[in-house]
């Protein structure tokens, strides 16, 4: 048994899980349950009363994080410690999205004047662009960009560029790429013209294969247009911590925007990765995004546990992983310009807290990381709900609404809040055999018929659900809801005692991958390794089956 599991708080919520009464009943005892299991904060609104939870359930709950000694995690991570022990590195999304005059201190040094620095360099970027003072090799507007990274470099910029549509300038559209598939970069470029496009690559080492793969085709696109090397200046810039290779490339060093070793690729959309947020969207619409974080970060630091968003939305969802075995979770976005999100925590969560051992390398003996999943609604409600409703496995489900739409139109914002509305509740109350057979009281089905029917129409109800409300998808809004899930995956990390921060799951396939791209480049066939393997390659060199 780990420490965990051996903590009091563990093992009272253990015995406790199977007193909690179904959700029907616990609604009907307290007609107070939304006041009492509801939130406000940082322009959301989080109600969780749609869950398995009694205020036993609750308490335990906060005892478990008390003596997981979650608040002064939390703590070590706002100051700057090396929470990512791995790799002996500070975990400092948070400073990204920092007032100016904080103070953050990493190895003795304050970062803060280096990320304000970055903001204006950022700014000042976006402004020539924007007023055409960055003009392509022959003389020239910008009208395209083309985003090249992966992972968070990648999902991060095109969800929230996604997601804040409505506040796109006008002064240029933006395409991202990361995909290695040649198809994909090649169907990108295909509208563009050369003399009008500007490439923004993004990646630490300079050196990322499939985005080095990438940045390479799209300057050999830019060459064979017509221009000379020295045009690759005007029309590349880079986001990297590897100058040398970026001038070497061609972009010069006063085009490159620095990453930091403190900010991991998934949560880096608040630095320099947001370029592309901001070319489209404006400097001032990013600000706002970040003071949007700011906000969540400040309620995730001062806000007690009972009141905290973040903490609960973390507690509720490893109550479900590791007390009712559930191993997936669904967020459900009832918003078309949030429909990226789903991905994005994702990748967050999942890369995050996908892990087997504690910080001491010890094996764990409880679940981590759920799989995440999930789309927009009400596209799933004919689809994968029906999984959520009747399936056999427990799926928490996160809605999320903004009660004011950018488009109203008719009556369509109506129709989608009682869908969204009705989707919780009847996932929280179901329908019984009784209420089934009643609905079908005036048929002309046999009363045989009828039970048969009436059991394939019963729901279990009991589903849990959290509703996350907005007044309208705005960038403050957005800001807060993604820091709120980022401090909600911590959490989760925090009390399972693992590293969050580091990815060492990813770095295996990239190091086989190498000695494969080897093997395929080889005129040799290949003997040396599994049967599968050395098939599969054979196969590839041939070209056919």
């Amino acid at each position: 048994m780990s420490h965990l599991t051996d903590t009091k708080s563990w093992q009272a919520l253990a015995k406790h899980r199977d007193n909690i009464k179904h959700m029907r009943e616990l609604f009907a005892e307290d007609n107070q349950r939304f006041e009492k299991m509801s939130v406000k904060g940082c322009g959301l609104l989080l109600d969780y009363s749609k869950n398995r939870l009694d205020e036993t359930a609750l308490s335990n709950l906060f005892q478990l994080a008390n003596e997981t000694k979650l608040t002064e995690k939390i703590q070590a991570m706002f100051a700057g410690n090396a929470i990512n022990t791995t790799e002996n590195r500070a975990v400092l999304h948070t400073a990204l999205r920092a007032s100016s005059d904080t103070e953050v201190i990493v190895n003795g040094q304050n970062v803060m004047p280096e990320i304000q620095q970055t903001l204006k360099k950022m700014e000042q970027f976006v402004n020539d662009v924007h007023n055409g003072t960055w003009v392509g090799y022959t003389g020239k507007t910008i009208t395209d960009i083309v985003s090249i990274g992966i992972g968070g470099s990648f999902l991060g910029p095109k969800i929230v560029s996604q997601a804040l549509r409505p506040y796109w300038t006008g002064h240029i559209n933006c395409h991202f790429v990361a995909n290695v598939d040649g198809t994909s970069i090649v169907e990108k470029l295909k509208p563009l013209d050369p003399e009008t496009t500007l490439f923004v690559m993004s990646s630490k080492s300079f050196s990322t294969q499939e985005t080095l793969t990438n940045t390479l085709s799209a300057r050999n696109w830019l060459l064979k247009s017509g221009a000379d090397k020295a045009a690759v200046a005007k029309h590349f810039v880079a986001i990297t911590s590897n100058v040398a290779k970026a001038t070497e490339f061609g972009i010069e060093e006063k085009n490159t925007f620095p990453m930091w070793n403190w900010v991991g690729g998934r949560y880096s959309l608040w630095s320099a990765i947001g370029l592309p947020i901001v070319l489209l969207t404006g400097f001032e619409t990013f600000k706002t995004l970040l003071n949007g974080a700011a906000e969540m970060d400040e309620h995730f630091a001062t806000q007690p546990l009972e009141q905290n968003m973040p903490v609960l939305m973390g507690l509720i969802s490893l109550w479900y992983s590791n007390f009712y075995g559930s191993e997936s979770q669904v967020i459900l976005t009832y918003d078309h310009y949030l429909r990226g999100l789903p991905a994005y925590i994702q990748q967050l969560d999942m890369e995050s807290n996908g892990k087997s051992v504690d910080l001491a390398g010890n094996s764990l003996d409880y679940n981590t990381g759920p799989v995440i999943w999930g789309g927009e609604g009400t596209n799933g409600q004919h689809a994968y709900h029906q999984l959520i409703h009747q399936g056999t496995a427990l799926i928490p489900a996160d809605f999320i609404f903004p009660l004011t739409s950018h488009n109203p139109l008719g009556n369509h914002h109506i129709q989608l809040a009682s869908n969204c509305f009705g989707q919780t509740q009847a996932l929280m109350q179901g329908r019984t055999f009784e209420e089934a057979k009643a609905e079908l009281s005036n048929s002309n089905l046999s009363e045989e018929q009828k039970n048969i029917i009436a059991k394939h129409k019963v729901m279990p109800g009991n589903r849990p659900s959290n509703t996350i409300l907005m007044d309208k998808l705005t960038p403050k809004t957005l800001g807060a809801l993604i820091a709120l899930y980022e401090h909600r995956t911590f959490v989760q990390g925090a009390v399972w005692d693992i590293n969050s921060f580091d990815q060492w799951g990813v770095e295996l396939g990239k190091v086989l991958g190498v000695d494969v791209l080897n093997r395929l480049g080889s005129d040799k066939s290949c003997s040396e390794l599994d049967s599968s393997s050395n098939s599969l390659i054979n196969l590839f060199k041939k070209g056919s089956l």
